[in-house]
C-alpha cells in the first residue's frame, strides 16, 4: 500500500514539475456536465484536453581543452587535532610533544 501511495506521490510531483517547467502543457478543449438524472440518465460530457510536450536534445561534441598537470609531492604538516568526550568520562592522556 505504501507503495502504491509513494508511487502516485512521486508521479505527481514529476507532473507539476513538468506543469512548472514548460515542458507540458495542458489546455482544455470542452467543458465538462453533469448528466441530466430522470428515471433514466441521459449522457452527459466528459471533459476533452491537448497536452502538448516539449523536447530535450541530447548529444555529443568533441572540444579541445586545456587540462592542468597534478604534482603529487610529501610533506610534513601540523595538523589540529579534536578529542572529543562523554559527560562523566575519565579523560584520555596526550602524548607529549
Amino acid at each position: 500500500m505504501r507503495a502504491i501511495l509513494t508511487l502516485i506521490g512521486l508521479a505527481a510531483l514529476v507532473l507539476v514539475g513538468l506543469l512548472a517547467t514548460g515542458m507540458l502543457r495542458l489546455d482544455q478543449q470542452t467543458g465538462a456536465s453533469l448528466p441530466r438524472v430522470t428515471f433514466s440518465a441521459e449522457g452527459g460530457q466528459l471533459p476533452k484536453f491537448k497536452a502538448e510536450t516539449g523536447t530535450v536534445g541530447i548529444g555529443s561534441s568533441n572540444k579541445s581543452v586545456e587540462l592542468p598537470t597534478v604534482e603529487m609531492k610529501d610533506t610534513t604538516v601540523s595538523l589540529p587535532t579534536i578529542e572529543v568526550k562523554q559527560a562523566g568520562a575519565k579523560p584520555t592522556p596526550t602524548p607529549a610533544p
